[in-house]
């Protein structure tokens, strides 16, 4: 297939996996015959990834031989997972496909028949092998800094306008008119982020809406935004009227992006929605000042300027051979702003001959019959490699709108093996981070812009991109509230599957699952309601990997059979005891657990806790932290009271958990008074981490004096440190002199009376190189200091 652009096909990626399972195993005939067969078909994908789009019956074929390789894989990490317990793959691998089990003996066998089977179809087909493209398509890590959106000052000038207009009014509506990926939402966030016209306004908000358009959740997300407190939101009643209180006479900028209007006529004249939408007639029904301005695609020589911006050529004095191939490529994106992006990011290494590879894709000419599939886009994501193409696809699983962290995102690529294997020297996770920027840098993934001052960023997926990967996945991804009754009994090939709309449903869960025919196949299960109703079922999910849960009161003994599950989630839920066998991610935060569950210190390679409460039985006590070296992230200790000495502290061996970067300890409020502050010194003492870490919170502290790690120059990665009624100390630990430290928060202190030196320097100042006082500090806070009298500082030093 001539000029074919593609960075690996998605199943080749997984079909390496699965033939990196096989490496190490000894040279029987059986594993023989499965290399070869996965070897074979995988030399035919990439054509095959292309024809797919127009030929219905290639398609059938990917997905079956996608399905098989699901199969051999599940399998044979069944053989790995037990092996891990025995003398390791090498030898137990060919002794078990000799004797050990003649039932997966012949599960093994049928995958290869069927693989084999498979491949000789090729010439039927049409199927060939065709080489990928040896060149690379890596961009920088960084996005696009953008200033003035190109093309869209008449637009601009013309909102403004209306803007203006809108102060002789109570109320106006201003509606943004286009087709998907034209700019509506860059427009409005240029609109709402606007200082100058922003002025004036008493409250701004911000509510994308989904096609499956909420009225409730539409109004509460509004209400989030400009309130904090929204537990008491309740009713649909109670949130129209938190609502109505909060703009009741002010003035204000709502922008629903996306469609919506009730409590908004109780504000102050000049308040205004902006709306963003697909559809001319939404918000004329509103009785009330409307304003409608349609959003028409950029010219070619805009579109030709966000390419080229993109894709960091120089307009002028640039290569006049490429200008003129950027040119076409530009016309190709039909005067969408996000098609020309994204292909620009892509054309960053500046050579003729690569751009005209993409010029000469065939993909241009492809009927795709989902129409909001747009060719630019798809051209897009068939450069990435295949591992990337992976990751990209397992984002289908989230709803349109879905603000998602990029460790929450990493994390489950690592249970599902999606990352390639790292480099020597660099783990899973900065693998993963790599993936994520690469895909973040190619615009797949857009970092919201936050005003709010907490560092955890969230990234959102454009909704044109979000129909790709939806489009891409197939049926082997299934989100439970896009599935009709009439599709349920067609999921027959769901390996991963989501529930976000908690609450929605309108038909039971078990119900859902039992549509799913390879109901043992699920790899990923994501927000799960309740699993009571299939508590005689889940054994059955043996190859689950990815399991959380939004709702939950009792977590069944039988999830203790799931030998392949590495990410657990057990968050927010209710659940009080738990029996737990994980390999990689364990969350409970937020649980109503009063102590952990027993065994924790067998998940050596236990990459992600989280949150540890420390019990007071031998077999969960901090003892049970000790082995868990592989811990990263974030980690909550709670319940320090309960730690009776010192040497039990240290047999947490927290200095030695070096990939941590958060560290978060904390005492039970209640009674301050214990009988040996000395010892809550040692114990804390106990507790040093290692000097890498980058926030430290410490909350309800016992002791009357810090140990003399907290604040150590050493610490020159600590960015963060909170001190949270520690009610006992009479004086801060020394702090001054950390380096890196940009934010400081000190509160609940009742019997600290004077801020003195100690608080600057500690005792070996004078032996250090004199340096200033919190160098990079930025935020400070002191808070609910009742006895705090004097503050000293260094300038007021004789």
């Amino acid at each position: 297939m001539a000029a074919a652009l593609v960075g690996g096909a998605f199943l080749s990626g997984f079909i390496n996996v699965v033939l990196d399972r096989l490496i190490s195993a000894d040279s029987v005939n059986l594993v023989e015959r499965l290399k070869s067969a996965l070897t074979n078909a995988g030399y035919l994908v990439d054509d095959a990834e292309l024809k797919q789009l127009e030929n219905y019956e290639v398609k059938d074929w990917l997905n079956s031989l996608r399905d098989a390789v699901h199969t051999a894989d599940d399998l044979l990490d069944r053989v790995c997972t037990k092996a891990a317990t025995q003398k390791g793959v090498r030898t137990f691998l060919s002794g078990f496909l000799n004797s050990e089990d003649r039932h997966m003996v012949n599960e093994i066998e049928r995958v290869v028949r069927r693989i084999e089977d498979l491949e000789k179809r090729k010439g039927y087909l049409g199927l060939q092998k065709i080489s990928t493209s040896s060149f690379s398509w890596k961009t920088p890590s960084t996005s696009l800094v953008r200033g003035d959106m190109c093309g869209r000052k008449d637009d601009q000038e013309a909102l403004v306008e209306m803007l203006n207009e809108n102060n002789e009014h109570h109320l106006s509506v201003i509606s943004i008119v286009g087709m998907g990926g034209v700019g509506k939402t860059t427009l409005a966030q240029w609109i709402y982020n606007n200082a100058d016209l922003m002025k004036g306004f008493d409250v701004k908000a911000w509510a994308c809406i989904s096609e499956n358009f909420n009225i409730v959740e539409t109004t509460k997300n509004i209400v989030k935004e400009i309130r904090k407190d929204t537990h008491d939101l309740g009713s649909f009643n109670s949130i129209q009227d938190a609502l109505k209180e909060e703009l009741s006479k002010k003035k204000f900028f709502i922008v629903l992006d996306d469609d919506f209007l009730a409590p908004f006529r109780y504000g102050a004249k000049g308040s205004t929605i902006l709306l963003t939408t697909r559809e001319a007639n939404v918000g004329s029904v509103v009785q009330t000042n409307f304003h409608l301005h349609c959003l028409e695609p950029l010219s070619e020589d805009y579109c030709w300027s966000v390419f080229a911006a993109n894709a960091s050529f120089p307009e002028s004095n640039g290569n006049p051979t490429l200008e003129g191939i950027g040119k076409k490529i530009a016309r190709k994106c039909d005067g969408l702003p996000l098609a020309a992006e994204t292909l620009g990011c892509l054309c960053r290494k500046q050579d003729a001959e690569e751009w005209e590879k993409f010029l000469r894709s065939e993909i241009w000419g492809f009927s795709i019959n989902d129409s909001k599939i747009i060719p630019a886009l798809l051209v897009s994501y068939y450069q990435l490699p295949s591992y990337l193409k992976r990751c990209f696809v397992y984002s289908s699983l989230f709803p349109k709108d879905y603000q998602f962290g990029k460790d929450e995102l990493i994390l489950l690529w690592m249970a599902q093996d999606l990352l390639r294997p790292p480099n020597k020297g660099d783990s899973l996770e900065e693998v993963g981070c790599k993936c994520f920027e690469e895909l973040t840098s190619r615009l797949f993934f857009k970092k919201l812009q936050d005003d709010d001052d907490d560092d955890d960023d969230y990234f959102v997926m454009h909704d044109l991109l979000h129909d790709l990967a939806i489009f891409l996945a197939g049926d082997f991804y299934c989100r439970i509230e896009e599935l009709s009754e009439e599709q349920e009994e067609k999921k027959v090939l769901t390996r991963h599957f989501s529930n976000f709309e908690r609450g929605s449903l309108d038909h039971p869960i078990s119900k859902v699952f039992n549509s799913i025919a390879k109901m043992e196949s699920l790899r990923t299960s994501l927000y799960l309601e309740d699993l009571l109703s299939l508590e005689s079922t889940v054994s059955k999910f043996k190859y689950l990997r990815v399991l959380s849960f939004s709702k939950l009161d009792v977590l069944p003994d039988s999830i203790g059979e799931l030998i392949h599950l590495r990410y657990l989630n057990l968050s927010r839920t209710k659940i009080e005891v738990a029996r737990i066998i994980v390999q990689l991610h364990l969350d409970l935060r937020e649980t109503s657990l009063e102590e952990m569950p027993v065994g924790i210190s067998k998940l050596k390679q236990l990459r992600t806790l989280y949150y540890f409460v420390v019990g007071k039985n031998e077999d969960n006590r901090t003892q049970e932290l000790g082995g868990l070296l592989n811990l990263h992230g974030s980690l909550h200790l709670d319940k320090l009271e309960n730690i009776v000495d010192a040497k039990e502290a240290e047999n947490a061996r927290m200095i030695n958990k070096n990939l941590m970067d958060k560290l978060y300890l904390k005492w039970s409020a209640g009674d301050d008074m214990v009988s040996n502050t000395q010892t809550q010194r040692d114990i804390l003492d106990s507790l040093q981490p290692h000097n890498g870490l980058k926030e430290l919170i410490i909350k309800e502290y016992k002791g009357t004096i810090f140990p003399n790690w907290v604040g150590h120059s050493s610490y020159n990665k600590m960015t963060r440190v909170s001190l949270e009624s520690c009610n006992n100390c009479c004086m801060l630990p020394s702090l001054g002199l950390l380096p890196s430290l940009k934010k400081l928060r000190i509160q609940g202190f009742s019997k600290l009376v004077s801020v003195g030196m100690e608080f600057y320097k500690n005792e070996d100042y004078q032996h250090s190189s004199p340096i200033a006082a919190f160098p990079s500090l930025e935020e400070l806070e002191f808070q609910d200091m009742p006895c705090w009298e004097e503050w000293y500082s260094p300038d007021s030093e004789a």
